[in-house]
């Protein structure tokens, strides 16, 4: 009669071998390769939406300013006379931004100029976009212009 007993059996291992690690590995390296492309893309374009929304409520803030005190802001101050009240303007009823005026996406300041180069008669508003410089076909801006308008 043989006993048997289950602490005497040694328990079998199974592991990964090198070559299924390996496997592995490059698997997950061609799904980064097509998917990260991908995201990647869409971050891009969701920035350029946001300056452009950026852009939008700055417009729609400096439109109840110039409203409030019959002129838009100028100097130096520029967008930041809609969170501070500047010393000369009256009829100021703001702050017309709930926070101070951010930078865009990329971490630049916006451009504001008033009067403005290509409005004359009230102001432009410019994200220099990714590359963060002024010209090329990525800065956005308030103006209508097919080359510096993406939306």
């Amino acid at each position: 009669m043989k006993l048997r007993h289950s602490f005497l059996r040694r328990p079998v291992v199974r592991a990964f071998t090198l070559i299924e690690l390996l496997l592995v590995l490059v698997i997950l390296g061609v799904l980064a390769a097509i998917v990260v492309p991908k995201f990647a893309g869409r971050t891009e374009q969701a920035r350029i939406t946001a300056a452009v929304s950026q852009i939008a409520t700055f417009g729609t803030a400096l439109d109840a300013f110039e409203v409030d005190t019959g002129r838009y802001p100028q100097g130096k101050s520029g967008l930041n006379d809609l969170f501070q009240q500047p010393r000369e303007a009256q009829g100021w009823r703001g702050p017309y931004l709930k926070n101070e005026v951010p930078k865009d996406p990329w971490g630049n300041e916006y451009v504001y100029e008033c009067p403005g180069k290509h409005n004359p008669t009230s102001y432009d508003i410019m994200s220099m976009g990714p590359d963060g410089r002024v010209g090329g076909d990525d800065d956005i801006t308030s103006w209508n212009n097919s080359n510096s308008q993406r939306r």
